[in-house]
């Protein structure tokens, strides 16, 4: 299935083709019904201590266990004003999806 995913607590995307997740268990959960998505907006911090770093590194070890793959053109952005949260996100993804697309 393609779709698109937004992570944030609290603000919505622009337009309506998003799945949107307020947590990292909600964006993992997604990901178990649906796959990895062709594109996943970014937010770090998802309130109290969670952090969409959480939810990465749960990707990262279900392609590494051969669960999940990337799919053809993944891309991803990040919406942060948390700027060491984004430069953390952005900086495993692109390791990412050098290593696995």
């Amino acid at each position: 299935m393609s779709y698109k995913l937004f992570i944030d607590d609290l603000r919505d995307p622009v337009t309506s083709d998003w799945k949107v997740a307020r947590s990292s268990a909600e964006a993992k959960d997604i990901v178990v019904e649906f796959g990895i998505p062709n594109e996943i907006a970014f937010d770090h911090d998802l309130g109290s201590e969670d952090t969409s770093i959480i939810f990465i590194h749960w990707l990262i070890n279900k392609i590494l266990d051969e669960e999940l793959s990337l799919p053809e053109g993944f891309k991803f952005s990040v919406h942060s004003m948390n700027p060491i949260g984004a430069t953390a996100i952005k900086s495993t993804m692109d390791k990412l999806v050098k290593v696995f697309s």
